[in-house]
């Protein structure tokens, strides 16, 4: 399961620096066109909101693979070691709870949802549920990492995460 979620990984970040490359150039683009040839383009500031969108809820999920997310960790690390294991632990499943039920059940039913209604984009039309799937998508892959988390916290005496 590890060699899988590495790849994953590296998939993640290559998805990850297009995405952050097709945002600066659609926004570079979308400046250009309204300021210097004066005749702004239509479709740059839609595509801009929905690469951002997908940037955030995709770097999200990456963000929690590196444990570069926001954490408050200054009680754990206060507690005895078994009990960091544990709080560490908890955490792990409340997370994973969240990701299931809110991301992935959630992002389901939102994804079909517009589907089902056809709801399309003003200026790409685009199905909004194309929009949406990154929802359960990285929910998905937050369960993956979490579901990677608790193997390690369980195989490891040490309580270093």
């Amino acid at each position: 399961m590890h060699s899988l979620l590495l790849l994953i990984n590296k998939v993640l970040e290559k998805l990850l620096i297009f995405i952050m490359a097709t945002i600066v150039i659609t926004v570079t683009w979308q400046v250009f066109s309204r300021f210097i040839l004066q005749s702004p383009s239509s479709f740059t500031e839609e595509l801009a909101r929905f690469l951002l969108i997908w940037i955030g809820i995709l770097g999200a999920a990456y963000a929690y693979r590196t444990k570069a997310h926001l954490g408050l960790d200054l009680f754990v690390e206060k507690m005895q070691p078994v009990r960091q294991k544990v709080a560490r632990i908890f955490i792990e499943v409340v997370v994973m709870a969240f990701a299931g039920s809110v991301m992935v059940y959630g992002g389901l039913s939102l994804v079909m949802l517009a589907v089902e209604l056809k709801q399309t984009s003003a200026t790409l039309g685009l199905n909004m549920g194309l929009v949406y799937s990154v929802i359960p998508i990285s929910g998905v892959l937050i369960l993956l990492y979490g579901l990677d988390n608790l193997i390690q916290l369980n195989s490891s005496t040490a309580v270093e995460v």
